[in-house]
């Protein structure tokens, strides 16, 4: 991202209005309501297999578009090099994913790390969406907030969680819940517009999970992961 000041880009002024947002969520409610039904799914069905694949997702993402993303996890699954690939050949499935050397790398230490404790049982021990999330950022090499929180949503465990990508900063910002977007939030400035933006979530009516897709539906113009 590029700024005037360091660590900052400016919020444009043109704001979006609570309204246009409203007018927006109408027609896609239903589609959105479908979507985290779908995730929640993934919970209560999915094995520990399953969940994985939605991990190494989550740790291609970062400065990746997420469509690029699922194909190369898909490709991987195809070959199974999810379960037993070397990082070379994991990289080479990795087709569009920026920074892939070192994505492949955290995708085969990840593998080792689940390879002697269940990923679903781990995540079933604590006691909140949040700890998880602390556990995987603290335990997974290149998870952080945003990818730790995306990966909890995805498999049903993390509604309530802030998946603060450039996307939904950007129109944050739009709507007045922030001042700015900041380039790389902190582990403490993550926290702040979360509880800014669960707040604005309750405030408007529409759920964290919910307004989180219906912001990127407003940036991609579909309904994805």
């Amino acid at each position: 991202m590029r700024s005037e000041n360091k660590g900052v880009l400016k919020a444009k002024t043109e704001l979006l209005t609570l309204q246009e947002l409203l007018d927006l969520y109408d027609p896609v409610k239903e589609q959105i309501e479908k979507r985290l039904a779908e995730f929640q799914h993934i919970w209560k069905t999915a094995s520990d297999e399953e969940l994985f694949r939605e991990l190494v997702f989550c740790l291609l993402t970062p400065q990746s578009k997420a469509r690029v993303c699922w194909r190369a996890v898909q490709r991987l699954e195809r070959k199974c090099l999810i379960t037993s690939g070397e990082p070379c050949q994991v990289q080479e499935e990795l087709v569009g994913v920026r920074f892939n050397q070192r994505k492949a790398e955290y995708i085969c230490l990840a593998r080792s790390m689940f390879s002697y404790r269940s990923l679903r049982t781990t995540l079933a021990g604590f006691s909140s969406h949040g700890a998880a999330r602390e556990w995987l950022v603290e335990n997974v090499k290149g998870l952080g907030y945003k990818e730790a929180s995306h990966f909890l949503r995805n498999i049903g465990l993390g509604e309530d969680l802030a998946i603060l990508d450039r996307h939904i900063l950007k129109n944050l910002a739009l709507l007045g819940v922030i001042a700015e977007v900041p380039e790389s939030p902190s582990k403490r400035l993550y926290l702040e517009i979360e509880k800014e933006m669960t707040a604005f979530s309750a405030k408007i009516g529409i759920p964290m999970g919910q307004l989180d897709l219906l912001l990127w539906y407003k940036e991609a113009g579909e309904i994805f992961k």
